[in-house]
């Protein structure tokens, strides 16, 4: 829980205060609820009041010791940040800001991090790594400042916190998105079958298909291995392919602790098929997605970065809705710079670095749209499109749409990345077009202008957020095109979702 080292807001320290401003004009009285080194926060007979410690004096038993003031936060949620990732970023970061970094380690679970300058202890990080869901339920009790999650809270969590929590969650808002993985399905080297839909890797993982020939291999029986119960991936993996198609539990004959462990198994034996992530298939081979009409999709790097690949996984930390301490928002301020972006490639995951990409490496999409050609997506506007897109490159930066347009939260994440390049002058001089895409149901003309009204508010959520870029020096536009370039397969749930989407080209 975030306070002062001493300074928590237990019976010890809720004691009366005087806040009086410089000039003597205004006295606000009260008991201290907490102080992060720039702000008191005081419970008054208005209410609860934030006020900035620069501009006032303190007085009375509960005022705290300025020059000994530590920032404490605690971090709570899944192992597969808290292990690894989420320390390589703290000792970066200590690095970078000439800290000394000392790890006091509790048990497999929990840690601390304590961060000093020459002077004195600054700050104090406690990581507890247990899971998404008890991340999210530790950050609704107030009991951890920061949850490390790898999906958005559910139903049920949104309902507990809005009905019980001092901290209620609100979807997108709140989410500071580190990282990202891709779950895949793996098999070993020489298994033939190499793509397969959702529904049926589903239906592997619930013992409906238990033979390869009913993929398309070869007369063997199927292995199925996956990440125990209990477990983010599991949890993640569940939610994205066992879920959507109505089915309780995910089925395995063996489950792996150590991912390692996993993808080595799966390597060894042609006929087992593992769930995990990219960033550990190690010597096993992530196998495709494909759909009816011929499209496959894989996880990569630029498919991940681009949300090109349907089960992009975000890793993402989730914030409370009140103000942290300064060197906690300078820590994720941090997770967005170009150091951090070098941890996360370095710890095996995507960094979200806006890359560019040539027209002509287009490839088969566009042979896939100029082989579809219809009166729904005519040639004349695949035509157009090759005219204002040929001589730009693709930027990785893509945002994609839950539902109507309201944007996913890679997306919302894109947003705050693009508009720091924009102020930073990284795209001056040169002209940016936020092109819309949508699906292919319904009729031509309104999912063009559905696609054309999500470019247009991507763009004005862009322009919003880069509020000190110099946009006399950028120029911006939007364009759509609708369903003239699909990412994928129509005929599927998770097909349609990519298709709608708005990409940014650069010249």
């Amino acid at each position: 829980m975030l306070c002062a080292v001493l300074l928590c807001a237990s019976p010890a320290f809720a004691q009366d205060v005087s806040l009086t401003s410089r000039d003597g004009a205004i006295e606000i009285e009260g008991t201290l609820l907490s102080y992060d080194g720039e702000f008191y926060r005081v419970d008054t007979i208005y209410g609860p009041l934030t006020l900035d410690g620069e501009g006032v004096t303190c007085a009375g038993p509960g005022c705290p010791d300025l020059d000994a003031f530590i920032a404490e936060a605690t971090f709570s949620g899944t192992r597969f940040i808290g292990d690894v990732l989420l320390p390589a970023l703290i000792q970066s970061f200590a690095t970078q800001n000439q800290f000394s970094v000392t790890r006091e380690v509790q048990d497999d679970a929990h840690s601390t991090f304590i961060l000093s300058d020459a002077e004195r202890v600054r700050a104090r990080f406690a990581l507890r790594s247990s899971s998404t869901a008890e991340g999210y339920a530790d950050l609704i009790a107030d009991a951890a400042d920061i949850a490390m999650v790898l999906r958005e809270p559910n139903h049920d969590e949104l309902g507990l916190a809005a009905s019980t929590s001092p901290s209620p969650l609100a979807r997108n808002k709140r989410a500071r998105v580190l990282a990202l993985d891709g779950l895949i399905a793996m098999t070993a080297p020489d298994q033939p079958v190499k793509s397969l839909t959702l529904e049926e890797l589903s239906k592997v993982f619930q013992g409906e298909i238990r033979s390869w020939s009913d993929l398309g291999g070869v007369e063997t029986e199927i292995v199925a291995l996956a990440p125990p119960e209990n477990t983010g991936i599991h949890e993640a993996l569940l939610s994205r392919i066992i879920t959507p198609f109505g089915r309780g539990s995910l089925q395995a004959e063996q489950s792996f602790p150590d991912p390692d462990d996993l993808a080595d198994a799966v390597a060894r034996d042609a006929s087992s098929i593992g769930l995990g992530t990219l960033s550990t298939v190690g010597n096993a081979v992530p196998m495709r997605l494909k759909g009816a009409c011929g499209f496959e999709q894989e996880a990569s790097v630029t498919s991940l970065r681009t949300e090109d690949y349907p089960l992009t996984l975000p890793l993402m930390l989730y914030t409370p809705p009140r103000r942290l301490p300064l060197i906690l928002r300078e820590f994720l301020a941090f997770t967005r710079s170009p150091a951090a972006d070098l941890v996360i490639r370095r710890t095996g995951y995507v960094d979200q670095a806006i890359t560019e990409s040539a027209f002509g490496e287009l490839g088969d999409r566009l042979a896939h749209a100029i082989a579809n050609v219809s009166a729904e997506a005519p040639l004349v506007e695949l035509q157009r499109l090759v005219e204002t897109l040929r001589n730009r490159t693709r930027l990785s930066t893509t945002f994609r749409f839950e539902s109507g347009v309201r944007l996913d939260v890679q997306s919302s994440e894109n947003i705050a990345r693009l508009a720091q390049a924009l102020e930073t002058g990284r795209f001056d001089g040169r002209s940016l077009v936020f092109v819309g895409f949508s699906d292919g149901q319904g009729p031509s003309g309104p999912n063009k202008e559905l696609a054309l009204r999500r470019a247009a508010l991507v763009l004005d959520q862009v322009r919003e957020a880069a509020g000190i870029a110099n946009f006399d020096q950028i120029e911006v536009a939007a364009d759509a095109f609708g369903e003239v370039l699909p990412m994928a397969c129509d005929d599927i749930a998770w097909g349609r979702s990519l298709n709608r989407r708005v990409e940014v080209w650069i010249e």
